[in-house]
């Protein structure tokens, strides 16, 4: 079945190890999320320690190197958990469990080493969140306009200016934060780590259309005095680093949309072979077998263009376009097989508490978030020359 093949059969890049760690994260989210997750969207949050479990699980560090506590692994590894989270129907979760994927990264690569022995350590175990904080009012794919400045004053820098739509905005003890220390467009931009309890910053909850789980904010830095040993990489620098993080961040996106939409599948395979019409279960009707031809054909679609690119990038491909085309045409097809879904529950799929309600809601913050579809393939215009 398509949604329950051993990646040992799926792609060469997988292992029997990479297996085992998979049935490892789907106990995990057996024992520890299915359970609750309901629960836990009505309330709009899941319990703290969550994080610890999942810490203790070696969930959080997977990917992350093992003298900073992490599990090791690399982007296969990486992409494997965002898959199996997001399978669960509860991708808010996904969200607020894993944004350290985002935001650690870059602490990772650049940072100074007193600074990464520091936060990275912690933020495996669970005991502390962070977060990336990249996206303005005013500037979210386009980077190069980001406003919020870093003004140099001894040996601090005076951040002020503001940050938007920022996953675990409200929960994050650290913000890995892109500012301006210099001139105007890519060549000034900076990354600094701004602890929480900062004096100056504060930030403002919102509420979204899905995603009710995952806590996002707006961040206000008002004369926020950070520590110049708090730069991550070179002062002027950040661009590129800032680029690198989104690639990886589109491809945790790509496969938490290929987990997900294999939920999609498996929720409303399992409908219409109980549902009946006409006399007959839904399944006997040759439309309905064809839309689950087509969202079977789209998973394993994804499965070989996803597996590609994390091939690919293991092998000193930066894979780019690939990656921004991966992007755009995921979201293009877990759109349509939510809706499709949706419509083949009938009345049912529009009734909270049922997945394929709860992922077709969510589905279009995944055409938006970590670069949208436009932006996506304006860049594979723009590397392939067409």
């Amino acid at each position: 079945m398509t949604d329950d093949r051993p990646l040992t059969q799926r792609h060469a890049i997988y292992t029997e190890e990479d297996e085992a760690l998979r049935q490892q994260i789907v106990r995990f989210c057996r024992e520890e999320i299915e359970p609750h997750g309901e629960a836990w969207e009505e309330a709009g949050t899941f319990p703290r320690e969550l994080y610890e479990k999942a810490g203790r699980a070696g969930l959080l560090g997977i990917s992350f190197p093992e003298e900073l506590g992490g599990s090791g692994g690399d982007l296969r590894h990486y992409c494997l958990v965002r898959e199996e989270l997001s399978r669960t129907g509860f991708a808010g979760v996904r969200v607020g469990l894993m944004v350290h994927g985002i935001g650690l990264p870059p602490v990772i690569r650049h940072a100074p080493q007193p600074l990464k022995e520091m936060v990275a350590p912690e933020v495996l175990s669970g005991r502390k969140l962070i977060c990336l904080a990249i996206s303005e009012p005013n500037a979210g794919s386009d980077v190069a306009n980001i406003i919020t400045t870093a003004t140099r004053d001894g040996a601090d820098y005076i951040v002020n200016g503001e940050k938007a739509f920022i996953s675990n905005g409200v929960r994050a003890d650290y913000y890995t934060t892109a500012v301006r220390t210099g001139g105007p467009g890519r060549g000034g931009l900076s990354i600094l780590l701004i602890p929480r309890d900062t004096p100056g910053l504060t930030q403002t909850p919102l509420k979204k259309i899905g995603w009710w789980t995952s806590d996002t904010a707006i961040v206000h830095f008002d004369n926020c005095r950070v520590p110049a040993a708090h730069i991550v990489g070179e002062e002027n620098r950040g661009f590129m680093a800032i680029m690198h993080n989104f690639n990886l961040e589109r491809l945790g996106i790509a496969a938490s949309m290929l987990g997900s939409t294999r939920c999609l599948f498996a929720e409303t395979r399992a409908y219409v072979a109980e549902r009946q019409a006409y006399g007959q279960a839904l399944r006997e009707h040759q439309v309905v077998r064809h839309k689950l031809v087509d969202m079977s054909t789209s998973i394993q679609a994804m499965e070989a263009m996803l597996d590609n690119a994390i091939w690919k990038v293991l092998n000193g491909d930066p894979a780019v376009s690939d990656i921004s085309r991966i992007k755009a045409f995921f979201a293009h097809e877990h759109e349509r097989c939510a809706a499709d879904a949706v419509q083949l529950h009938g009345g049912a799929g529009m009734i909270r508490g049922i997945k394929v309600e709860r992922i077709f809601r969510e589905s279009k913050i995944l055409s938006i978030g970590g670069g949208s579809t436009e932006v996506m393939k304006d860049l594979v215009a723009r590397q392939e020359g067409i």
